[in-house]
């Protein structure tokens, strides 16, 4: 089987819950304390995993991490039962759910070595997440271990903030061929951290063995990142040769498409104005976190969360484009609320790996049978309902463990302990 794009979903844990750990994420921020629901949260997963496998994509999953963290605390000097609320509730963090924040990915046909290569994100730039590499790097170790198709890299070390996917695009001919690589990066984003450094995009570059001459660093608009776009695939989103991008994503916008236009002559930028859709409510509905895939029977077609239906000036907009002759045919609507509420959305939750399928260790691919049994696993064991208080049950603690045991042993997992 050739190379296709595999989606591999982040299965969200049983410990998710609204913390509001999360500084300029403004949907994390604005439900903080708000009671979650784990169970429904990752049934909401499965079921857009479901719809993309009934599109006809290839789809795989990512496994929820040890939560509590237990060794993460005890590196710290401390327990899950002596440990600060504060520190407590960064342990006890789903946010691997967002698999777009696992790793970044450049496919064969970029790199020197002809292999995908893949880097987790070190996630510096955040408390709650600077533990999940660890854990990330073993599934991508395990997901990818052929070594004639992958090279799977340790993160960037010291001090430079890497988040992955989320700040890194690829543009290519229809064939795959002459691809740009895009790295997003930030300088400044008023109140809220900038969370992407140059010099972590340039590492993954020079070892992923691209060439300099086909990748392209770019600086995020610090309006983009004071509105609420913590991550670059707030504000664009990018599929083979078509480029979905609000106006305001990037400091130096025209000199930006320029440079592409040049590199990939067949691009096309599909630019939503700011005068159609404000920066807010782009953020608000995720517009740009959509999942933008191009359908076994031709075409693309955007997989969008229900709340960008529900944002009048956003579906406006969008009913406008597919209504014209534009590369993007078909819009999709699922419903992931429960992850929206805490700041991802369809393209968050999943790690884009261009590879053969049958190069992928098969437990971490899966067909409608396969969801079937994640989809139990899930209603027999996940929490209904988590409230911020709750964090320090050790009933809770137990069952999220528990949960993510017997998922773990469904799957034939065990070793990922």
């Amino acid at each position: 089987m050739k190379a296709v794009e595999i989606n591999f979903d982040g299965i969200i844990g049983p410990s998710h819950n609204y913390a509001g750990l999360s500084l300029g994420n403004l949907a994390s921020s604005n439900n903080a304390g708000n009671v979650s629901e784990p169970r429904a949260a990752a049934l909401q997963g499965v079921e857009k995993m479901r719809h993309n496998l009934r599109l006809g994509l290839a789809q795989g999953v990512l496994l929820p991490h040890p939560r509590p963290d237990r060794a993460w605390l005890e590196r710290l000097g401390t327990t899950v039962e002596e440990a600060s609320d504060a520190l407590r509730a960064a342990a006890f963090s789903a946010s691997a759910m967002w698999a777009a924040n696992a790793a970044t990915v450049s496919p064969a046909p970029d790199t020197a070595d002809g292999r995908c290569h893949l880097t987790p994100a070190n996630l510096r730039t955040m408390p709650h997440r600077s533990h999940e590499w660890p854990a990330t790097l073993a599934q991508l170790r395990l997901a990818f271990a052929d070594e004639a198709h992958f090279a799977v890299h340790p993160p960037v070390p010291g001090t430079f903030g890497d988040e992955g996917a989320a700040n890194h695009m690829r543009l290519c001919s229809s064939h795959g061929e002459a691809a740009v690589e895009i790295f997003v990066y930030g300088k400044s984003g008023g109140p809220f951290p900038a969370r992407q450094h140059v010099e972590a995009s340039r590492a993954i570059a020079r070892t992923h063995g691209l060439d300099p001459a086909r990748t392209l660093f770019v600086a995020q608009s610090e309006d983009a990142i004071a509105a609420g776009a913590f991550h670059n695939d707030v504000v664009a989103v990018a599929n083979e040769n078509v480029l979905l991008v609000h106006e305001q994503a990037f400091e130096e916008r025209e000199a930006v498409y320029a440079e592409i236009r040049r590199l990939l002559p067949e691009v096309e930028i599909v630019e939503v104005p700011a005068s159609a859709v404000s920066l807010a409510d782009a953020i608000r509905s995720y517009l740009f976190n959509a999942q933008l895939v191009t359908l076994p029977e031709g075409g693309m077609a955007l997989i969008l969360p229900s709340e960008a239906r529900e944002t009048p000036s956003v579906w406006r907009w969008l009913e406008t484009m597919v209504a014209g002759n534009g590369p993007i045919r078909k819009l999709f609507v699922v419903d992931v609320r429960q992850s929206m509420a805490n700041g991802g959305g369809p393209a968050c939750l999943r790690l884009r790996v261009v590879a053969d399928p049958a190069t992928v260790d098969p437990r971490f691919m899966v067909d409608e049978a396969k969801l079937d049994a994640i989809a139990a696993v899930i209603a027999a064991h996940w929490p209904e309902r988590i409230a911020p208080e709750d964090l320090k049950r050790p009933a809770l603690w137990a069952q999220a463990e528990a949960a993510r045991a017997a998922l773990l042993d469904t799957l034939g997992l065990g070793e990922l302990t």
